[in-house]
């Protein structure tokens, strides 16, 4: 039987454009649903395999939704990650002119990426908001607004055309999405490597968060993303998400994650994965795996009155 992956839809999403690049994805039954917290929820369900849906963006950061469902929903873990060059087009019903644009809609984080376009090309239109962009497209296609910004791949989906393409403020722009199983096993290592948690703090005070990085920075590990989020529980208080360099399996992450464990509430380990952008991390000296195994030799000889051992 094929695999179910669910992702943001309806079809013609950005996410569903990083689902078919993940691997095995071309053979599996891929199933649209109308929020994050719907794609995740069918997966904790077992509705689905797998799951997945974007963590972030160059131009506009993390996106909150992710973050606080992966933080505090139950558990899931990141098995992967995707990253998708994303470059918009202005859809349209055909026959329509920029004159005729008096609406445009789009998912909240793609009207930012393209504020300065808008502004210079229908500077009266006003934005609404849609839960995706291929939503806000299907919205055109429906004749509640005039135009959406979406990926051009969703125009022959909805019978749209595509008024102008390559639409960005900022060149380049790339989203990270993540894929998520549920709780297995990490992928094995491939020494170019991220890994994702969650670190709750027990009682503010101060250098609580200088506390969490040192548990990194002593260990020679470089924090590829740090987000922090109110967890719910009242004002001040708070849970810290990190991606950093390395794997599971590694001495270093090991001895890091165990120290966050001593001096945090609670830390949840949300996956080791292979980076998208495959990136080796230089490991300094004193932290590699068999620095680690070198010491704890060291340790037990001296315990053992061998010091000299």
């Amino acid at each position: 039987m094929a695999q179910r992956y669910a992702y943001l839809g309806p079809q013609g999403t950005f996410t569903e454009a990083a689902l078919r690049s993940v691997p095995g994805a071309l053979d599996a039954e891929h199933l649209p649903y109308a929020t994050v917290p719907a794609v995740l929820d069918a997966l904790r369900r077992q509705e689905v395999e797998v799951a997945v849906v974007a963590l972030e963006n160059s131009v506009e950061g993390s996106v909150p939704t992710t973050l606080d469902e992966l933080a505090t929903g139950e558990p899931l873990q990141i098995v992967g990650e995707v990253h998708l060059p994303v470059s918009f087009a202005l859809l349209v019903r055909p026959g329509t002119t920029f004159a005729d644009i008096k609406t445009v809609a789009s998912h909240p984080h793609a009207q930012p990426q393209c504020r300065r376009w808008l502004g210079e090309h229908v500077p009266d239109a006003e934005w609404r908001a849609a839960t995706s962009n291929a939503e806000a497209a299907q919205h055109v296609a429906d004749g509640h607004y005039d135009a959406a910004l979406a990926g051009s791949f969703a125009a022959a989906r909805y019978g749209l055309t595509a008024l102008a393409e390559d639409i960005h403020d900022v060149a380049d722009a790339v989203t990270r999405f993540v894929v998520l199983r549920r709780p297995c096993p990490p992928p094995p290592t491939t020494g170019m490597d991220r890994t994702t948690v969650v670190a709750f703090i027990g009682e503010d005070h101060p250098g609580a968060l200088l506390e969490i990085l040192n548990e990194f920075s002593m260990r020679g590990i470089n924090l590829t993303l740090i987000q922090s989020r109110p967890t719910g529980a009242g004002l001040g208080s708070y849970l810290f998400w990190m991606d950093f360099e390395g794997h599971l399996s590694d001495a270093r992450v090991g001895e890091a994650l165990m120290g966050l464990r001593r001096i945090c509430a609670d830390v949840r380990f949300l996956g080791s994965y292979a980076r998208a952008d495959q990136v080796r991390p230089e490991i300094r000296r004193g932290t590699h795996d068999t620095d680690f195994t070198e010491a704890a030799a060291w340790l037990e000889a001296v315990r053992a009155g061998r010091p000299g051992a």
